[in-house]
Parts: structure tokens; sequence; C-alpha cells
């Protein structure tokens, strides 16, 4: 299964100047425990906004840059070789950016989504969930308290 995974605003904001323009502590436990031992597909900008790469993940990252090759990655230049390089038989997930979601959501089978109840300015966004072609099939929220700013929501959506 190809599954997209995303934080993004009110307003479908995902970051500004390649940073996260929140810290929800629980979105990042949630990232971790749905991706451990998992392909991830990200785009370059995504990949260097790590500090390093992500343990016990497979990282699969899509660059135009032809001789681009970070240590311990896999690189490739389309959204398709990504999904080539993965498994068939093991769920996979489209970390972002903004531009690698929008390529990705035409493959995909379900949106995890951590739906920040905010609108914020940025630079990169996630693409707009059709309900004609996506549908909410679980939603928790959660309240801000002091380790979490805003409310948020954890959502997943799965294609119909």
């Amino acid at each position: 299964m190809i599954i997209m995974i995303a934080a993004a605003a009110e307003n479908n904001a995902l970051g500004k100047n390649n940073q996260m323009i929140w810290h929800l502590p629980n979105d990042f436990k949630r990232f971790k425990a749905l991706t451990t031992g998992h392909h991830i597909i990200m785009g370059r900008k995504t990949f260097e906004s790590f500090p390093k790469p992500l343990p016990n993940r497979t990282h699969i990252v899509i660059s135009r840059q032809k001789e681009y090759a970070p240590e311990g990655c896999i690189v490739v230049s389309s959204i398709e070789e990504a999904l080539s390089a993965c498994p068939k038989d093991q769920d996979v997930f489209i970390i972002g950016g903004g531009e690698i979601y929008q390529l990705a959501l035409p493959h995909s089978d379900k949106i995890e989504l951590t739906r920040v109840h905010y609108s914020f300015a940025a630079d990169a966004f996630f693409p707009e969930i059709e309900s004609e072609k996506w549908e909410l099939t679980q939603c928790e929220s959660h309240p801000k308290d002091e380790k979490h700013l805003f409310e948020y929501s954890f959502e997943t959506y799965t294609k119909k």
C-alpha cells in the first residue's frame, strides 16, 4: 500500500523555508510508529531538512540533481522510479515535501494526515484532498496542551 503521511494546517500549509512551522511531539511519535521498518520516499529538500537519516527506514530520495548521492539513500529522478524501487508487498510512505505529495497523490491508496487546526503563512502546501476521490475513515481529535500549542487531529483517508 502507498501511504502519504503528513502534517498540514487548515490551509494545507506544510512548512516555510524548508522547516516545519509547528512542533507537535505526538505527531512525531505517530510518524515514527507508522514509518519505522518501511521504505520512505521524499524529495531532496525534505531529506536535507533532517539532521541525519531517520533510523530503521529505507530512504528513497527524489532529486533532479544527477550527482546527488547522500550516503545510505537510494536516489531516483521520478516518483515512478521511487515506487518501483520499493517492495510490492509492504507499505511504502511518501513523506514530502509539497511537490512530492502532489506527484504521489494519484499513486496513493491512503493518507495519514495530522491536521493542525490553525492557518499559517507557508511556502509548501499539501494537495487538496478531494472528497469525491477520498473518504475520511478515521479521525481522532486532540486539544492543545502544555506540549502542543495547537489543536490537531489524526485523520486517515482511503481512496474511494
